[in-house]
């Protein structure tokens, strides 16, 4: 199953032009069933949707939630999809299976006032102090994902008109909105901290580590968390709760849903409305709290 395997994953980065993070993702999804299979003792040609239903639910048993076993049916679909269409399958077993319902999980976010103090805690005249606010401004005011502030490029901005133009998930491209201030931190940092930071090899990645590399996913979480650690914000704080603030802040201040649609680069409005729950949920609470009959 391993040749079957790597030609999938070719396709993927070949002629779909799917993210490395989502090659990745259907390779350990793939693995797994190879793996589930070889203690079977079956070969690929003999799979059948009662196997895969099968794996699914020994999946299930070995922890994996709604979500991510509603990821590992799509994954085991677009694959044996493909394996049918080339003539490798007779038919494609993957075809009946139902995706189970994702839970209904709310994002985490922070208020309002929380970011203010995180924001406003980062000592700008300390070394870092400018690209580390930069970078937390950029997730708050402009809703990046982890993987889009890593791949920011000095030719992606244009900050006179306040855009950058950013390349997200299945490499779709959209123009995310830069407000005043996190306009002028990203100024500030572009032009008084980021020259001291290149080295001869830098290449033009925005945000760039002490070695004058482009900073790692990783490290870039590192800095959230240490910078909330430093501001006394007990919570658990990651580059995507800062996307979800930025989402619901929106939602909460009037902004139309399909405006934060564009604004986060979702494909589809479903996947944007679960930050309409969120904003029902604070409705619940307020009133509650402050009702008399709440």
């Amino acid at each position: 199953m391993d040749k079957e395997i790597d030609a999938f994953i070719r396709f993927l980065a070949t002629e779909r032009g799917l993210s490395e993070a989502y090659q990745l993702s259907v390779r350990q999804t793939l693995d797994a069933l190879a793996g589930w299979l070889e203690k079977l003792a079956m070969p690929v040609r003999d799979v059948g949707t009662d196997e895969l239903a099968a794996f699914l639910s020994q999946r299930k048993k070995d922890g994996l939630n709604a979500a991510s076993l509603r990821i590992t049916t799509v994954h085991l679909k677009v694959f044996f999809r493909w394996l049918a269409a080339k003539g490798r399958l007779e038919m494609d077993p993957a075809e009946p299976l139902l995706a189970p319902r994702p839970d209904q999980n709310l994002p985490e976010t922070l208020h309002a006032r929380e970011v203010v103090t995180l924001l406003e805690s980062i000592d700008v005249s300390k070394r870092l102090g400018r690209r580390d606010l930069a970078i937390l401004e950029l997730f708050y005011a402009a809703g990046l994902r982890l993987s889009e502030l890593c791949h920011l490029r000095l030719e992606m901005m244009d900050l006179d008109e306040g855009f950058l133009r950013i390349t997200g998930k299945g490499n779709k491209t959209r123009v995310a909105r830069v407000g005043t201030k996190a306009r002028q931190t990203l100024a500030a940092y572009l032009a008084g901290e980021r020259p001291d930071l290149v080295k001869p090899r830098t290449s033009s990645h925005v945000f760039l580590s002490v070695r004058g590399g482009p900073l790692s996913p990783d490290r870039v979480r590192q800095i959230v968390k240490c910078r909330a650690k430093l501001a006394g914000i007990d919570q658990n704080i990651y580059p995507h709760l800062l996307r979800h603030s930025f989402a619901t802040h929106l939602l909460e201040g009037g902004a139309d849903l399909r405006v934060i649609q564009e604004l986060l680069g979702h494909a589809d409005i479903s996947t944007t409305q679960v930050y309409t729950h969120v904003d029902r949920q604070r409705l619940k609470s307020m009133h509650k709290k402050f009702h008399p009959r709440g």
